[in-house]
């Protein structure tokens, strides 16, 4: 199950730039992550300063 990012998102980008499948991108307010694309490594996770991406759905 691919990785979310929740509404704590403060759109830094720091997770961007790591994931090595270009899974995440800027979206409206957050930066979001394509599940298609997601091979769940959980690169971005260790990245996140605020712990705004998770597993799953988000629950």
């Amino acid at each position: 199950m691919a990785y979310v990012i929740t509404d704590e998102c403060i759109a830094c980008g720091s997770c961007e730039s790591e994931c090595p499948v270009e899974a995440i991108s800027e979206g409206e307010d957050k930066y979001v992550i394509d599940a298609k694309l997601c091979t769940d490594c959980g690169t971005c996770v260790d990245q996140c300063p605020v712990e705004a991406i998770v597993a799953g759905d988000g629950k």
